[in-house]
């Protein structure tokens, strides 16, 4: 704990530090209203400024960008959302040079909850960026996936079949995702996904979702902490991401330059 407070410490005193040379730095902080994601100036409150609960403040760096095109912002960023940041780059979502990217290095113990591969940004890929925290070594791989490689076909059929049952189309997996972003999204298409019906078809919703995510997902599990019926949506991620590796040699948000195998939206 007193490690983890003098690391926030240290990054309030960044972000007074840089305020002066930017439009702004995206942060969480804690009110008595709750915890958000905002967008600091220089003056504000800074002792307001908190790193829990993680939430993907990449979106939020997206939305003022798009917003302000001529503004410099900065961010104060775990690993998972500079690996979507990379990501967003690559779509034209987000500019990274104008961008200043604060990297925070996530604890063992953080890193061991998320079986984070990666649990701090890889900074020399940004343009303008600072790494505070000490980094770790990567969490332990997920035991379901593990299970589920030992699983005959049909029980990976019913495995999946008892998951997906429990979804109530709520609509949070899709909501939290940083690198879901589409403009007209399929999962509100008709065609595909009847209104009205819980839970949806098996397995189009889901499969519709993960296929959007092949080449994409960068591995936050915000979708599976967002999840009301507690679907080990990680799992099916997982299982995506490592086919794209196998397939293309591809890993998400590990490369800013590296082309990503399965976008359309590139030129």
């Amino acid at each position: 704990m007193a490690e983890q407070d003098t690391l926030i410490e240290q990054i309030r005193a960044h972000v007074e530090d840089k305020l002066p040379a930017l439009d702004g730095i995206v942060a969480l902080r804690r009110t008595s209203e709750g915890t958000a994601s905002y967008l600091f100036h220089e003056g504000d409150d800074l002792s307001q400024l908190v790193l829990n609960p993680r939430y993907p403040l990449s979106t939020t760096v997206s939305m003022l960008q798009k917003r302000f095109p001529e503004a410099r912002f900065g961010i104060v960023a775990r690993g998972c959302d500079s690996r979507a940041l990379v990501e967003m780059a690559k779509r034209n979502q987000i500019d990274p040079d104008r961008l200043y990217l604060l990297g925070v290095a996530c604890t063992a113990e953080e890193a061991e909850e998320c079986h984070c591969a990666t649990p701090a940004p890889d900074i020399a890929q940004w343009p303008q960026a600072e790494l505070l925290g000490t980094p770790v070594e990567a969490g332990s791989p997920n035991p379901i996936v593990a299970e589920y490689d030992a699983m005959p076909l049909e029980e990976r059929r019913v495995f999946w079949k008892q998951q997906f049952s429990k979804c109530i189309k709520c609509y949070g997996c899709r909501n939290i995702c940083p690198v879901c972003f589409c403009e007209a999204c399929a999962l509100e298409n008709p065609a595909w996904v009847e209104p009205g019906v819980l839970a949806p078809p098996f397995p189009t919703f889901h499969l519709i979702k993960a296929m959007h995510m092949a080449a994409r997902c960068v591995a936050c599990r915000q979708c599976e902490l967002a999840c009301p019926s507690h679907i080990p949506l990680t799992v099916l991620y997982d299982l995506m991401r490592r086919d794209v590796g196998r397939m293309f040699g591809y890993v998400p948000g590990d490369d800013l330059e590296a082309l990503p195998p399965l976008s359309l939206t590139l030129e």
